[in-house]
C-alpha cells in the first residue's frame, strides 16, 4: 500500500483519501513505472501510462498531472522505504555501517533496476528532476541523513565537526556505487559485487588516513566542494530530522 505523506507537495492527489482511491492511484503508479521501464522516460506519456493501465486520461492527471509527479512519487517511494529500512543499522565502526547501509540501498533499488536505469540520464543531468535539483530536495534529504547518522552514531564516530562531513562523502561514494550498479552489464551485475568487495578492503586505510591530519582536511576540504558544487545550502538535512516515523505506512 502507498505511504501516507504528511505534507503534500503539490502533485494533483485529490481531496480525501479511500481505498478506491489508493487501489487507482496505485495501478497507475505501477503501470507508469513499467512503461518507464519498458520504453524510457522520454517515450513515455501519460496518456500512453492511461491507455496501458485502461484509465481515462482524466482519471490519470488527477494523480499524476505530469511525468514529473511520477518520477517524484518513485524518489518519494524509494527513498522512505531505504530510509525506513536503514533506521536500525547494526552498532559497530563506521566502516561496517556504511556497507551495511550500502547493501541496504542495493536490495531496496533491486526491484526496480530496470526503471532506475532507464531513469538514469534523468537522474543525473536534468535540471528539474536529477537526483540534486531543488524538487528533490526531500528525497535527498531523507537518504543523506542515514549516512550522516551512520558515521555520527559508530562506535569509532570521530568529531562532529568530521563526522557530517564523512557522512556526505560516504552518501556521494553511496551514489557513485548505485550509478556503477545501473550501468552494471555483467551477469547479475558480479562487477558490482566486486566493486563493494573492493570498498570494503580499502575502508581500513581510510579510517587510518583519517588519523592524520592531512586527512581530515582532505574530508573536510572534499565535503566543502561537494555541497558548493552540487547541494543548496537550505537543503542540507538535519540528521535524525526525516525518520519514517513521520508518516504513516
Amino acid at each position: 500500500m502507498f505511504t501516507q505523506i504528511s505534507k503534500p507537495r503539490g502533485r494533483g492527489r485529490p481531496p480525501g483519501r479511500t481505498v478506491e482511491g489508493e487501489a487507482t492511484r496505485r495501478r497507475l503508479y505501477d503501470t507508469a513505472v513499467a512503461l518507464i521501464g519498458e520504453q524510457g522516460y522520454a517515450a513515455t506519456t501519460l496518456r500512453g501510462v492511461a491507455e496501458r493501465a485502461g484509465a481515462s486520461p482524466g482519471l490519470l492527471y488527477r494523480y499524476f498531472p505530469s511525468k514529473r509527479s511520477l518520477v517524484l512519487e518513485l524518489y518519494d517511494q524509494l527513498s522512505y522505504e531505504y530510509a525506513r529500512q536503514a533506521t536500525n543499522l547494526a552498532v559497530g565502526t563506521w566502516r561496517e555501517r556504511f556497507l551495511g547501509a550500502l547493501e541496504t540501498s542495493l536490495r531496496v533499488l533491486g526491484p526496480h533496476r530496470i526503471t532506475l536505469r532507464a531513469l538514469a540520464p534523468v537522474m543525473v543531468g536534468d535540471i528539474d528532476e536529477g537526483v540534486f535539483a531543488q524538487s528533490t530536495a526531500f528525497s535527498r534529504r531523507r537518504v543523506q541523513a542515514i549516512f550522516e547518522d551512520v558515521v555520527i552514531n559508530a562506535a569509532d564516530a570521530p568529531t562532529r565537526t568530521l563526522s557530517e562531513p564523512l557522512g556526505r562523502l560516504l552518501y556521494l561514494l553511496h551514489l557513485a556505487v548505485i550509478l556503477w550498479w545501473l550501468l552494471d552489464k555483467s551477469p547479475q551485475q558480479r562487477a558490482t559485487h566486486a566493486l563493494v568487495s573492493l570498498i570494503r578492503q580499502m575502508l581500513p586505510a581510510v579510517a587510518l588516513t583519517l588519523r592524520l591530519p592531512p586527512g581530515r582536511r582532505f574530508v573536510r576540504t572534499a565535503d566543502q566542494l561537494f555541497r558548493e558544487a552540487l547541494v543548496d545550502e537550505q537543503d542540507q538535512p538535519r540528521t535524525g530530522a526525516l525518520r519514517p516515523s513521520a508518516r504513516s505506512s
